[in-house]
């Protein structure tokens, strides 16, 4: 069975996992999150250098730094930790969709390429990534964008956005290439593992007193999720998720974290001063 240790960042609501084999010590990293702030434009490395400090403490050894999506709420730290720690960073080859869309959101041009170069690898639906004695089984699980995917080890299934916890849900599917269709499939793929498997989530937003959750199981989101438990049909589920979403606002950090997070977590070159910048599009989104 696999080894878990989870970090929770309270500033983006996010959860990092640290999975390792207990026999060989090889472990992934699976969404981790680079600190932020949007008022100043100053990254930092908190949030990661626990994760780093827990490696090490551990003496595992990295493999993969593995993103479920190109995330909107929070920037990847991959390649600090891959330059702390080595690892290959990789993401589902649906990426490549999501640079094509967003190069022409932001007028990146035809130098930024939209091939998943900046990757060290690109995932696809039922690809085993080897982890000491343990596999990392691929699942695309479309719906909240192109490129997500799940990641399956043993009863342990790493879903990033697709579900919440039971009380809150299931991710928006109005960015582009989302689609409400495709997310409650994929949902019902999911849901479709023994009662008994985890769930591990990607966010958490608990009520004030109450603490994050890191994982569900099959069992719990089957019975109470509110938007997709037993007996929910997917014409209901998209009329709900598409009603839903056109009143949300957008992500606080989707303009900084989608730039940032198409790069495979490098920051963009330095103009003629060595200063490097994001962009914000006026009145497009």
């Amino acid at each position: 069975m696999p080894q878990i240790q989870s970090f929770f960042d309270t500033t983006t609501a996010s959860w990092t996992h640290v999975v390792w084999d207990g026999a060989s010590n090889h472990a992934a990293i699976i969404d981790p999150v680079l600190d932020y702030d949007p008022y100043s434009g100053r990254t930092g490395t908190s949030s990661a250098d626990r994760l780093i400090e827990f490696v090490r403490n551990e003496r595992l050894d990295v493999k993969y730094i593995l993103e479920t999506h190109a995330h909107a709420d929070h920037l990847t730290a991959a390649q600090y930790l891959k330059e702390q720690l080595g690892g290959i960073v990789a993401i589902g080859d649906g990426i490549r969709s999501v640079q094509k869309t967003f190069r022409d959101v932001f007028n990146l041009g035809r130098e930024f390429p939209a091939d998943g170069s900046q990757f060290d690898r690109l995932l696809q639906q039922g690809e085993h990534l080897v982890l000491g004695q343990l596999e990392i089984e691929v699942i695309a699980t479309p719906g909240h964008t192109d490129d997500s995917i799940s990641l399956r080890i043993e009863n342990a299934v790493f879903i990033g956005d697709t579900m919440f916890s039971p009380g809150y849900g299931t991710a928006r599917c109005d960015f582009p290439g989302g689609n409400a269709g495709s997310l409650y499939r994929s949902i019902c793929q999911l849901l479709s593992f023994n009662a008994d498997t985890r769930l591990y989530l990607c966010h958490d937003y608990p009520k004030e007193g109450d603490q994050p959750l890191a994982c569900v199981s099959v069992a719990e989101q089957r019975q109470h999720n509110i938007h997709v438990h037993a007996g929910i049909s997917e014409d209901d589920f998209v009329s709900m998720r598409e009603s839903r979403d056109a009143t949300l606002n957008l992500p606080r950090l989707l303009l900084p974290a989608v730039q940032f997070n198409i790069r495979a977590g490098r920051v963009p070159d330095a103009e003629e001063n060595g200063v490097s910048y994001l962009k914000i599009p006026l009145n497009q989104l």
